[in-house]
């Protein structure tokens, strides 16, 4: 966190990132401008050996992966879909099929990649071969998850009354977690058990679990969900649970650095690693507060975070943890490829209604929910936002649209006001602390 000083009345104007180019505002009229952002970790330079050290003297609540997996052991590798390429899994599949053949000793045939694809579509043959590595993927096994399956098999029931169905190839099997690790706006952090639980299980086991996100009595969200937030989290427990039936041999959890390379590989007990990444991505991207600001300025940090309104409400979402009810967020965000996949932006039909409550309840999404969410986020104050699209798009969400700095800028009224700056707001997740 850091204020930045004006000199008489003035101060230098922030550039900030827009789609592939950068904007100018001139912040002046302010009473303080304090810039939020994390401190992401120097990223690895020797990826080979980092992963050697994590899989062997560095584990975490864990024997080395060396002790837990034998030559005649079948292995299920457990990985992300294509909406998470960003944290590069080929690279540490190829290392870690690597390792599991030349010093364990396991035949390829003995291993299995599965694509934790939860309630998405399937990858293609392409995204497969993408996701994992073009020798991996010839090497070994590599199969999508299907959510609707007839052989699901059922592992019993979690205290809170979620009926566990999962892929067979978890059942049986030495079961390796992979995935990164971030702030999640309905779990507190993404990864770790989510590989299960939405990831391989069935999809009426992952609306069991994900309707907890919404208040079981009154048409808002859940007062016990909520990013960082882990214990008392229903959403985050009954995932902790289904994972358990499963019980992984071993957890590998990335944390992504500032340019998108590697900075961290927390391996180890499938839950005590995760928990660990859980700290460390909040000691490097979390940003402890006193106070909330009377105006938010935020970023999504350009393309590609702010190609459609879908990946941009992430930074939507974590400036309205900093500003006040009622406050003004000044968001920029392009969105030059519209409102993105139709299971977010359609749901803006129910809005139109005043269904949304019910009709997510009855037909429960995770793009719905947030949705859902973005709208509660918004109805708690006034959002001014630099887009290309159309105000006609924008209104039934309640954010005004600009196109012009100018324009945006001669509605933001910042005389006397305390001001946060986001630049990156897609990984800053503001937190308020005593004191």
């Amino acid at each position: 966190m850091m204020q930045r000083k004006k000199e008489g009345n003035r101060m230098e104007p922030f550039q900030l990132k827009y789609g592939d180019t950068t904007v100018s505002l001139d912040l002046s009229g302010a009473n303080s401008v304090t810039v939020l952002q994390g401190k992401p970790p120097e990223e690895i330079e020797d990826l080979a050996g980092a992963f050697r050290r994590a899989v062997t003297e560095e584990c975490v609540g864990s024997a080395p992966l060396s002790d837990l997996i034998g030559r005649g052991d079948e292995v299920t590798v457990i990985i992300s879909d294509i909406t998470r390429y960003w944290m590069r899994q080929d690279l540490i599949c190829e290392l870690l099929v690597d390792y599991l053949i030349e010093e364990i000793g396991l035949k390829a045939e003995q291993i299995v990649i599965l694509v934790a694809l939860g309630t998405h579509r399937p990858m293609t043959g392409e995204e497969l071969e993408k996701l994992t590595g073009s020798r991996v993927f010839h090497l070994v096994r590599v199969v999508n998850h299907d959510c609707m399956a007839a052989d699901l098999k059922y592992l019993g029931l979690t205290s809170f009354g979620t009926q566990v169905f999962v892929n067979p190839l978890v059942c049986g099997r030495k079961v390796i977690l992979m995935g990164g690790t971030v702030h999640h706006l309905m779990s507190g952090f993404g990864g770790g058990r989510k590989s299960i639980l939405p990831g391989v299980s069935a999809k009426s086991t992952i609306n069991q679990n994900h309707l907890m996100c919404l208040d079981p009595l009154e048409p808002h969200s859940s007062g016990l969900i909520g990013m960082r937030k882990l214990k008392g989290n229903p959403v985050n427990e009954d995932m902790l649970e289904a994972a358990a039936m499963v019980a992984p041999v071993f957890g590998i959890n990335l944390i992504m650095g500032s340019t998108g390379k590697h900075a961290k590989l927390v391996c180890g007990h499938w839950k005590a690693a995760w928990e660990e990444s859980c700290r460390l991505v909040d000691e490097y991207f979390g940003v402890p507060i006193r106070k909330k600001a009377d105006v938010v300025v935020v970023s999504c940090g350009g393309f590609p975070k702010d190609m459609n309104l879908y990946q941009g409400v992430k930074s939507l979402l974590n400036a309205s943890q900093c500003l006040k009810d009622g406050g003004t967020m000044i968001f920029l965000a392009r969105c030059e490829e519209g409102g993105g996949a139709p299971d977010f932006f359609d749901w803006i039909e129910s809005l139109k209604t005043d269904t949304l409550d019910h009709d997510l309840r009855d037909h429960f999404s995770i793009a719905g929910y947030i949705f859902y969410a973005s709208c509660e986020a918004i109805r708690r104050c006034r959002v001014l936002m630099l887009t290309e699209l159309s105000a006609d798009t924008l209104r039934d969400m309640r954010l005004r649209g600009f196109f012009s700095v100018e324009e945006m800028m001669a509605q933001a009224d910042l005389a006397g006001k305390d001001v946060y700056v986001m630049p990156m707001g897609g990984s800053t997740v503001p937190y308020m602390v005593e004191g």
